[in-house]
């Protein structure tokens, strides 16, 4: 009898990258609703229902299927200190074949900024990526004016590439990103925006 496939769960220094849990409705709703000023100017405009437990368990049921199909790897962050969930980074659209690639999507909660978290979770992901799950590129992209998005992106190994027009519509506005990426063989140099 074939056991049951194992998943995934990525370790860093200070965190746990692991599938969303219905366990962690309440850790993430508290830290989406105190956290809603400081991601509000960076994502899609939130549905009515965004912070609900039906909303979140459709999540749920999404980051399940979607890891197992193979087509993304939606992961939370959590705290080995606290135990609790401080944030999410999704290996989204992932492309077999000749491309080899995905896209890079993440947040963190506004009392987990700027401490180095967020650059953790993109290595962790970035050495799975290149290696258990044999990508060749990732992408990324991000808001112009998002100085911390574009930082965590250099200090990650990503490079600039150029502006995609219109490329998201972010808190109700089709708006330009600035988009990035990483390659598993890299050679390009520098490459960031001047």
């Amino acid at each position: 009898m074939l056991g049951r496939r194992r998943k995934p769960q990525l370790e860093t220094a200070r965190m746990v990258l692991r599938l969303p849990q219905h366990a962690d409705y309440r850790d993430w709703a508290v830290l989406r609703d105190e956290s809603r000023a400081f991601l509000v100017p960076w994502e899609p405009a939130w549905s009515a229902d965004h912070l609900s437990r039906k909303a979140f368990t459709n999540r749920v049921y999404w980051a399940a299927r979607a890891e197992a199909a193979g087509t993304a790897l939606p992961l939370f962050l959590i705290s080995k200190a606290e135990g609790r969930v401080i944030g999410a980074i999704t290996l989204d659209s992932i492309r077999r074949g000749p491309a080899q690639a995905g896209t890079l999507g993440y947040w963190i909660g506004a009392r987990y900024a700027r401490q180095g978290f967020m650059r953790e979770a993109i290595g962790a992901v970035v050495t799975h990526a290149f290696g258990a799950l044999d990508l060749s590129r990732l992408e990324a992209a991000c808001l112009p004016e998002n100085a911390a998005s574009r930082g965590v992106l250099e200090k990650s190994g990503f490079k600039y590439e150029g502006v995609a027009q219109a490329y998201l519509q972010i808190n109700g506005r089709w708006r330009n990103h600035v988009l990035y990426s990483n390659l598993r063989a890299d050679r390009r140099g520098r490459t960031d925006a001047g």
